[in-house]
């Protein structure tokens, strides 16, 4: 019989409940005291007329609240629970004492034994497997977990060796003896290729129907294996991020986090403290920084080409050393993290202007892949297309959805300058807003196009002069950061310097009203 004792925190409380079993010449076979309020008796089964005789008095004991049976003790159930963990442990396990005497065997390493579990219990270790020597180690002043190849009953094992230390009185650790987790070569073999697998499938969600974007996917997994900055080059929509998180979930770092910086999103002092949080100031706790939450995990710059050149600074230490700051605070704090960029810019021709650090992009550029646009691997539309339509389908409880001749051809065609995102969006306000199973072409939301013309503008407003002086005027300001010098400008244009200087002057253009 079990008895579950609730009282409160009291000096010899626990005396004055013994008593009464004294008193009552109850012999006790086990006591335990899980935590303050908590205390567990296992006594003989008693007949009900014995009973009713102590149990009050237990309850009048000042500061126990309640007295109950138990169906076990604390004890029984951890021990049952760890029994039932070794003995369905699909690995051979063995636990050894301090001197290499077998004390525990699962039912996996028995067979391999060719004996019952009990029957091996008191056997050195040694005595089964070879290639190390447990004595020495266990005599050694440190004992460390060790893994080992060795031979158990003539086959080859890679074995985890764990110590397993008690703490006595004074709060030393004391080594009690060793765990061991033993593995076949042949089984490690097939959970290798499994995790090779496993990482193939970490790209199995990207769409590589087309020669270049299946040589970046080969590309790309073996750049996740390794370790060093990787910069992802591509237009907006190509899919940067989605392949950025599939070799992070294809490296060793996929069971840590993988978190985002949109650099385009945040102003400068908003962008430096979510990556490197911030000190407490007043009442104003500490934040952690995406840095410090990311240790040990990757963290994703997306369109680095817009970061600040403070922020620039910033990030290079923390690739060249590892080390940063909190916003407001003079402490040094250590992470390892992967850094993966991606930019839709020309970011060699930023640092040729002097707008991107050249030591920065040599960093981040350690490992480079360039994603093609859409419009540069057509064989992926349709593929596209057809698993986005699907997958809307789905969703909205439409089960087969399909495109017609006339779509597919339109969409195999257009330009895409959205690339992936806008066929994604397209499509889906096509499959939701469309009556009946088939995508026509006048279900997608699209400036028109033709092969011949391009994009037509079927709501132009204006004059052609006017259409011309625009067309002009953005060219000139995209020009103008890489080409300042008037002259520069008007040979790279094939225009006189004078004609050039009458047109930045016509639209404003000058060093004051463009960023160089």
């Amino acid at each position: 019989m079990r008895l579950e004792i609730v009282c409160c925190d009291r000096v010899g409380i626990a005396q004055e409940v013994l008593e009464i079993f004294v008193e009552h010449k109850i012999n006790l076979r086990g006591i335990e005291l899980k935590q303050p309020g908590e205390i567990f008796i296992n006594i003989p089964d008693l007949e009900f007329s014995e009973l009713q005789t102590f149990m009050p008095r237990l309850r009048l004991i000042e500061g126990v609240n309640d007295v109950k049976t138990t169906p076990f003790m604390p004890s029984e159930r951890e021990r049952n629970e760890l029994a039932t963990l070794i003995k369905t442990f699909p690995d051979p396990f063995i636990s050894i004492d301090a001197k290499g005497d077998i004390r525990i065997v699962n039912t996996v390493a028995a067979g391999i034994m060719g004996c019952k579990e009990h029957e091996v219990v008191g056997d050195n270790v040694s005595n089964w497997l070879k290639g190390f020597n447990f004595n020495r180690w266990l005599d050694a002043d440190e004992v460390l977990a060790q893994t080992r190849r060795l031979k158990f009953q003539d086959d080859d094992f890679v074995a985890d060796i764990m110590p397993i230390h008690v703490t006595d009185q004074s709060g030393i650790p004391v080594l009690a003896g060793a765990v061991l987790i033993l593995k076949s070569e042949a089984r490690l073999g097939q959970q290798i290729s499994a995790f090779k697998q496993a990482n193939e499938n970490n790209f199995a969600g990207i769409q590589a129907s087309s020669g270049s974007m299946r040589k970046v996917i080969r590309e790309a997994k073996r750049m996740a294996l390794l370790d060093s900055s990787m910069l992802i080059v591509g237009e907006t929509g190509t899919g940067k991020e989605l392949l950025a998180h599939a070799c992070h979930a294809a490296s060793d770092r996929s069971n840590k986090p993988f978190m985002t910086l949109s650099c385009a999103a945040l102003p400068d002092d908003a962008a430096e403290t979510e990556l490197f949080g911030a000190g407490s100031q007043g009442d104003i706790k500490a934040k952690r920084g995406l840095f410090e939450s990311a240790d040990g995990g990757t963290i994703f710059l997306d369109e680095v080409g817009e970061m600040s050149p403070k922020l620039q600074i910033k990030v290079l230490r923390v690739i060249q050393d590892g080390i940063f700051r909190r916003v407001n605070d003079e402490a040094e704090i250590r992470v390892n993290v992967r850094i993966i960029s991606s930019t839709n810019c020309d970011l060699l021709n930023m640092v040729s202007a002097g707008q991107f650090r050249e030591d920065l992009y040599y960093r981040l550029n350690v490992l480079g892949l360039n994603i093609p646009s859409l419009r540069d691997r057509r064989s992926d539309i349709i593929p596209l297309a057809e698993f986005f339509i699907v997958k809307f389908g789905q969703r909205i409880g439409k089960t087969i959805v399909t495109m017609s001749d006339d779509c597919r051809d339109f969409i195999e065609h257009y330009p895409w300058p959205g690339n992936v995102r806008q066929l994604e969006n397209v499509l889906i306000r096509a499959v939701s807003l469309m009556e009946g199973s088939i995508v026509m072409t006048s279900h997608l939301q699209l400036p028109a196009y033709t092969r011949e013309h391009g994009y037509l503008e079927q709501e132009f407003v204006g004059t052609l002069d006017a259409a011309v002086k625009g067309f002009e005027a953005n060219l000139l300001r995209k020009l103008y950061p890489a080409y300042p010098s008037t002259r520069q400008l008007a040979k790279k244009l094939g225009l006189s310097h004078t004609a050039i200087a009458n047109k930045l002057r016509e639209y404003d253009i000058n060093k004051k009203t463009v960023k160089i």
